[in-house]
């Protein structure tokens, strides 16, 4: 099959789905998986590993991400019913004001992801996103694609994060000098989030819909939570992550015994998110204690549906993923003489075709290091320039073979046209920014 067909049947099929979705309203659970296992036949894969194929990527992703998605509903859920996401809201609101409040969303999304996986990030950080959006009176489209922004900015460019990090080991670039590059460039790429959520996702109108205002909750508890006691859940989860994290640098800053591997223990996202539920639990009133139950259970059904959605997803990049994709893409450009522009090219392509953006990072760094010095990028800030220029490829753009592209979309009560909108607008609007500033860095100092 040649690379022209592949990429044909690929477009078809995208096509296909958000058509059948927005238009004719199929539920993208269906659509996905039927599309995944279309896409595989038309490519000429074997019935057998077309189905094994759907299954195994329907189950990783879960198994990646599936239980961080339950314990942050539950989180979430919490948080409301006790008023403690009010409480986060109204703190945040005092210490920035009313008309900063999507630039501090935008801002946490920032600082969040740098240790934090973003899918995580944003099932943590989604209830004082719905908090801020009812208090500030902004449509939860607006907090939702700053916070979205933040997170995917630091995500693909900043180390520790898995795809930062592991194209620095590949292309053996300076892990310092890296984290500092990264910081630098992901800031105005975030603050281009920030504005296209103002700008553009303002149009959107989506109500926070809180479960409860302050008023009833008040009359209800008598007082609300502490500010502290309240950002708990959330801090105690993105802290453990963190010294995770920092843990694992290569400079080994906690030693390689005991601590290091404690610390890789409880901040593994599914342990500390475990804890943060527990956290949550003493948030709830002793009045409200029997209803503890109830409300865990709640937040599994409330999951439901999006871990349905998001494995889909995965069942789809899956298949993508057993095409030869990278194999073309790597023998028809090769010798296209555009510098830093190739790996940005290549890897936008990968993630556009493939919807995940760690591999198609990792994916691009094996690619481009036999040719680092071909194209101009063989010094220290060469390196660590094809690394952004990757990261850059790498965030454009989520769309609906995305795992993110979901839960974006699925705690934010986006319908799919809006999240093409939203999500798929705001990742092509940051990959353009970021690949303009790392072309003009490479200009002056590669």
């Amino acid at each position: 099959m040649s690379g022209a067909v592949m990429f044909g049947i690929i477009f078809v099929a995208v096509v296909l789905m958000v058509v059948a979705i927005t238009k004719f309203k199929q539920h993208p659970f269906l659509v996905l998986i039927i599309v995944a296992i279309c896409v595989g036949l038309a490519s000429g894969l074997p019935t057998t590993e077309v189905i094994s194929t759907v299954k195994s990527g329907f189950g990783n992703i879960l198994a990646s991400i599936g239980i961080v998605i339950l314990t942050g509903t539950m989180i979430g859920t919490i948080l409301e019913k006790t008023g403690a996401a009010l409480t986060m809201a109204n703190t945040i609101l005092k210490i920035v004001g009313k008309q900063k409040s999507v630039l501090t969303m935008g801002l946490t999304g920032f600082v969040t992801g740098i240790p934090v996986f973003c899918d995580s990030g944003f099932v943590i950080l989604s209830p004082i996103s719905r908090a801020l959006a009812s208090r500030s009176n902004t449509s939860l489209a607006v907090m939702a694609t700053a916070l979205s922004g933040g997170l995917y900015a630091t995500h693909c460019l900043v180390p520790p994060t898995p795809g930062p990090i592991a194209m620095a080991g590949t292309l053996e670039a300076d892990l310092g000098l890296t984290i500092l590059v990264g910081l630098c460039v992901s800031i105005p790429v975030t603050l281009v989030a920030i504005l296209y959520a103002i700008k553009v996702a303002s149009k959107i109108d989506i109500p926070a819909n809180p479960e409860n205002t302050l008023e009833e909750l008040t009359e209800k508890y008598g007082k609300l939570p502490s500010a502290l006691h309240s950002f708990s859940p959330i801090l105690l989860p993105i802290m453990l992550i963190a010294l995770s994290s920092i843990a694992n640098f290569p400079s080994a800053p906690f030693g390689t015994g005991t601590i290091p591997t404690i610390l890789g223990f409880i901040g593994d996202p599914v342990v500390a998110l475990i804890l943060g539920v527990f956290m949550a639990m003493t948030l709830i009133p002793v009045s409200e204690k029997e209803n503890t139950l109830k409300w865990i259970s709640e937040g599994v059904t409330n999951s439901a549906g999006i871990l349905a959605i998001t494995g889909a997803g995965g069942a789809f990049g899956a298949i993508l993923q057993k095409l030869p994709i990278a194999d073309v893409l790597g023998q028809s450009m090769m010798g296209l003489g555009i510098g830093v522009l190739l790996p940005f090219i290549i890897a936008a392509l990968l993630k556009t075709a493939m919807g995940a953006s760690t591999v198609s990072m990792i994916t691009t760094a094996a690619m481009v290091a036999p040719m680092i010095g071909s194209l101009g990028l063989d010094s220290d800030i060469g390196r660590v320039l094809a690394i952004m220029a990757i990261g850059a490829g790498a965030m454009t753009v989520s769309h609906a073979n995305d795992s993110y592209f979901w839960v974006v979309s699925q705690f934010s009560d986006m319908d799919t046209k809006n999240a093409y909108k939203c999500q798929t607008g705001v990742t092509a609007v940051m990959g353009i920014t970021t690949i303009i500033i790392v072309f003009v860095l490479a200009l002056l100092f590669a």
